[in-house]
């Protein structure tokens, strides 16, 4: 009768449902903030990104949200990114459950990062944001990738095949255009970046965009879009910054083209001496 023991125990496993493993941590959200750090973006604003979600995640309505929901904690990563293979974890997956978590969390962006990276491989940041939300050791009730950035993707395979994979795969995904003025424009400059995130960028339920026009706004809109990403919410007319009033007129550069940011890139190659 020996025998009949394996054969049960197959049986059984194959009829139950599959649990979750003893490592795994279960959250009310996964969320990754994935950080555009291309060179398109000066020192200052890379210092003034790190600056602002270090102070967001200090205020007490995130800290507020982040215990809001059923479980009463997070988990955090914080990765900078910028063309294909060139994304630097900063800060790891982190659970975070209370005030303390959250600080702890937010000193460690004062690490070094490198400001001599290139390219806009939106593309590759959102892969690697699935790949990481795939394989951490956290089973959250919602997974969510925050990807913010000054520009399109040039670099690293077509943005809409890596965000209808994510969305595929349960994912939703939020956008932070940065839409500054610059002075002198840069030549890979897109106006209307956040009709392109829109169209290109973002998606699954609920997904929503938060234009940055002025670095000033840069600490309140990251706390109010990480308030809306761990409630779960959708913003209202008057939940961030609006962008500027102007008027979308499609032309030579179109802010509906995925791959306008790739035509961009053809046009100026070589601003930088390199491929």
């Amino acid at each position: 009768m020996r025998w009949l023991i394996p054969v049960c125990l197959a049986l059984w496993s194959t009829l139950s449902p599959t649990l979750p493993s003893a490592e795994e941590i279960e959250v009310d959200v996964e969320l990754l903030l994935a950080v555009d750090v291309s060179r398109s973006m000066s020192p200052a604003e890379l210092e003034i990104q790190r600056r602002g979600y270090a102070e967001a995640l200090r205020s007490d309505e995130v800290i507020a949200a982040l215990q809001s929901g059923l479980l009463g904690q997070v988990a955090l990563s914080y990765v900078e990114w910028a063309g294909a293979g060139a994304q630097r974890i900063v800060v790891d997956w982190t659970l975070v459950e209370d005030r303390a978590g959250a600080e702890a969390f937010a000193a460690q962006l004062s690490a070094n990062y490198n400001p001599a990276l290139r390219r806009t491989s939106i593309s590759s940041a959102l892969s690697f944001g699935w790949e990481s939300l795939r394989d951490n050791q956290f089973v959250g009730l919602r997974r969510v990738i925050d990807i913010s950035g000054d520009g399109p993707n040039n670099h690293g395979g077509l943005v809409t095949y890596a965000r209808d994979r994510a969305v595929a795969d349960g994912i939703v995904i939020n956008g932070l255009p940065l839409m500054t003025e610059e002075v002198p424009r840069s030549p890979w400059h897109l106006d209307n970046l956040d009709v392109y995130y829109r169209t290109c960028v973002i998606g699954g339920p609920g997904s929503f965009v938060i234009p940055v026009t002025d670095w000033a706004q840069f600490a309140d809109a990251v706390r109010r879009k990480l308030v809306l990403e761990l409630v779960g919410l959708t913003p209202g007319p008057d939940a961030a910054p609006r962008p500027r009033p102007v008027q979308y007129i499609p032309g030579p550069d179109d802010a509906t083209d995925c791959q306008i940011g790739e035509k961009i890139w053809q046009r100026n190659r070589g601003y930088w001496g390199a491929p």
